[in-house]
């Protein structure tokens, strides 16, 4: 075992939630990521969609017995010493497989390592082993300063998940604001934020406008979170079209560093998109049209894991002509972006 040190961290993460084309829905999970050598340590098991134990919806009390479980202050939950370090976003449930590692005290330090796929109680390193991953020696003033700095809240800090919806078509802003929650994000539908105190302002970590809302309305919105010190991200809708507003609002309430993400940047022009991932990582790009009678059109374009880099994608004609949108979606982020011609 390398006596190396690694840097250990912990940074706020999501699992983007979503509306997909087929119907179905993807819940909105967030949680505090393990960032190693200065790289979110999820990032080094290519396409896996899971989540840390230490998520903002998990109740006080078990959110502590992680922390502490990861303290070594605790009994493993696993045979072997071994412990879950991301399982399932839906149910975190072991059957549905998870990242397990064996946890020991070396002197003062600690050390991850023997990484493993895990469905039951006994992991198989030979069969399902994460070879290469790890030794980590992490120093234990270090470790315990990152871990033990939750148990003074007992909850993560993460960005707030509640939207405020201000738009003309009721209808539209009522089946958003229904898929938001069904995701995992709080909305309220409302005309304006004249006269809401600054405490329930707090509260809402994106704006989104829809389309019919002029400029002197949306500017009254911004003053009033503007004069209650709120920094809240503000979206533009860009078409009544459910799944991608779902999209756009995912993509505003992501306030993580460029370094802590997967999919970088998307362009959408000249019947392509290019795309830039920092990892390897599943991409699927979904494009949606309005035609002439403004009804909505979905097409799923692209489902591959893609390497590191760029990446141009070209687009099927017939999926972006008119006023088309683009959305690229991976496990932890999404992107929007209309299409330019």
């Amino acid at each position: 075992m390398s006596a190396e040190y690694a840097t250990f961290g912990l940074a706020p993460a999501m699992r983007a939630g979503g509306v997909l084309a087929d119907g179905g829905v993807q819940v909105h999970r967030d949680f505090l990521d393990f960032i190693v050598d200065g790289r979110p340590l999820l990032f080094r098991l290519s396409d896996l969609d899971a989540v840390s134990p230490l998520a903002s919806d998990v109740p006080p009390a078990i959110f502590t017995a992680q922390v502490r479980a990861l303290l070594l202050e605790a009994d493993p939950p696993l045979p072997g010493g071994r412990y879950v370090v991301y399982g399932c976003p839906e149910c975190e449930d072991l059957g549905c497989g998870a990242v397990t590692t064996l946890i020991e005290r070396h002197g003062d330090d600690y050390v991850w390592r023997d990484f493993a796929w895990q469905t039951d109680e006994h992991a198989d390193l030979d069969l399902n082993g994460y070879h290469g991953l790890g030794p980590f020696h992490f120093r234990g003033d270090e470790y315990r300063a990152a871990l033990g700095s939750l148990l003074d809240d007992t909850a993560p800090t993460t960005d707030r998940r509640r939207v405020l919806l201000i738009g003309a078509r009721v209808a539209v802003l009522a089946k958003l604001a229904a898929a938001l929650r069904t995701i995992g994000i709080g909305a309220d539908i409302a005309h304006d934020a004249n006269d809401v105190p600054a405490d329930e302002l707090r509260a809402y970590g994106a704006v989104a406008f829809g389309r019919a809302i002029g400029e002197e309305e949306r500017a009254a919105v911004r003053h009033s979170f503007a004069r209650a010190g709120v920094d809240v991200a503000y979206v533009d809708g860009l078409a009544p079209i459910v799944p991608l507003l779902v999209a756009q609002i995912e993509n505003a309430l992501d306030r993580r560093p460029p370094e802590q993400r997967r999919l970088l940047d998307l362009v959408a022009t000249d019947g392509a998109a290019a795309i830039e991932v920092t990892s390897p990582c599943r991409v699927r790009i979904t494009t949606y049209r309005l035609d002439r009678l403004f009804r909505a059109h979905t097409h799923d374009v692209f489902d591959a894991v893609l390497e590191p880099g760029h990446h141009r994608i070209p687009l099927d004609p017939k999926a972006v002509k008119g006023e088309s949108f683009v959305v690229a979606r991976t496990t932890g982020s999404v992107l929007v972006r209309a299409m330019r011609r």
